[in-house]
């Protein structure tokens, strides 16, 4: 157990104190109190070489936080925290689309969803992972993708505070035709896994396998068991699109203690981490037929609960009233990301092809809803230096 030095407990307690003035100067601007908007950012995938043989065309025009789709009607234009084209670089798009902040809220005890949108093969999972070949990552680090650079960052943070003691831990798990399937132990996953609810900590896996990760590499290693266990399939779009939502939990607790009196710690924080990549939206009829068709369908059913949820949040007559979280797996494990207590960042992918104009404008509307919806982020902490934060709080 590290020890808490005199610095390291002036720093929490000044975090405490910006905290509850951020807050302050919050509820002077919104009567809801700490709220905070959902950040999202879009990016476009480059034309594919079939795209072009086929005479598609480019439809969309992009800038720093605004892009244009041409449509057969008329151009749609929506704008957002940040828009990236089709040439960004993985690492030019970590360093600017907002993981960063989440990073850092995630070390400092806030729970934390990054999630990727768009239909198949609009380079969801190639921004997330990099690209994949056959079961495997490629190793390139010019071509890995943001989770990969989201788990060197972490430990480069951990790195660099040594006075204060971290466990990183990690889950993995899919949902696939309704279905929870844990990805890090699937022999022994004969059944679905369950979503149960607790007051403590709201929705949550029972029983998902956890993993304790002391480096980088053993965070790869989790991410690259996953990915050999993920539902395949191909469609029209995609020869090896994802058919399921996937799931990668990072727990970070960290802890420290003022002086060597005390047997307990006096801060303690539980983070988390979430990057969910999401199974592709699309038209089911033109891409599927048989037991395909009834997968998609599930697939659909599940992003069409997403979309109710996200569209009843960013309605201010609705955000109050019934949310269906509890229609689908995934908006029940979304909750806290959607309108809860987390801090949430959504990544949407789109298609720059005339092919896809409707899926694309379906997406960027789907985008420019979500970013209306409000969170509400709390730190995860317990000990003697959370009194003082309680104590602040019934001041104001």
């Amino acid at each position: 157990m590290v020890k808490l030095t005199e610095n390291v407990l002036l720093y929490e307690l000044a975090q405490l104190q910006i905290l509850f003035q951020n807050r302050n100067e919050d509820a002077n601007d919104d009567v809801e109190g700490n709220a905070s908007h959902i950040e999202v950012v879009v990016r476009v995938r480059p034309m594919m070489k079939s795209e072009i043989e086929n005479g598609a065309k480019e439809v969309t025009q992009a800038t720093n936080d605004t892009i244009v789709l041409e449509t057969n009607k008329d151009n749609k234009q929506f704008t957002f925290s940040k828009v990236f084209r089709a040439d960004v670089l993985q690492e030019e798009f970590f360093q600017q689309c907002g993981i960063c902040q989440l990073l850092n809220k995630a070390l400092d005890g806030y729970s934390c969803t990054a999630f990727a949108f768009g239909q198949t093969g609009s380079g969801k999972t190639f921004t997330m992972t990099g690209p994949v070949t056959g079961n495997d990552l490629l190793l390139e680090v010019e071509s890995q993708g943001l989770i990969q650079r989201a788990f060197q960052y972490i430990y480069g943070k951990i790195d660099k505070n040594p006075s204060i003691q971290y466990q990183v831990r990690a889950s993995y798990v899919e949902i696939y035709n309704e279905q929870v399937q844990d990805l890090l132990n699937p022999s022994t996953t004969v059944e679905s896994l369950q979503v149960r609810w607790s007051a403590d900590s709201g929705f949550y896996i029972e029983n998902a396998f956890v993993l304790e990760c002391e480096s980088v590499d053993d965070l790869i290693a989790v991410l690259e068991e996953g990915i050999r266990h993920r539902q395949i399939g191909s469609n029209a779009i995609n020869d090896r699109s994802s058919r399921s939502h996937a799931i990668l939990t990072i727990y970070i607790d960290s802890e420290v203690v003022s002086s060597e009196d005390l047997d307990e710690p006096c801060l303690t924080k539980h983070g988390k981490l979430f990057f969910v990549d999401l199974a592709g939206s699309e038209k089911v009829a033109e891409n599927h037929k048989g037991e395909n068709l009834a997968e998609a369908g599930n697939i659909n059913k599940s992003l069409l609960t997403l979309g109710n949820c996200i569209s009843a949040l960013s309605d201010v007559n609705k955000r109050h009233g019934h949310i269906p979280y509890r229609e689908s797996k995934l908006t029940k494990l979304l909750s806290d990301s959607l309108g809860g207590n987390g801090i949430t960042l959504m990544i949407a992918c789109i298609a720059p092809s005339s092919q896809y104009v409707s899926e694309t404008l379906n997406s960027l509307r789907y985008a420019n809803r979500t970013k209306k919806i409000k969170n509400f982020p709390k730190v995860h902490m317990i000990g003697f230096v959370l009194e003082i934060y309680l104590a602040y709080e019934e001041d104001y």
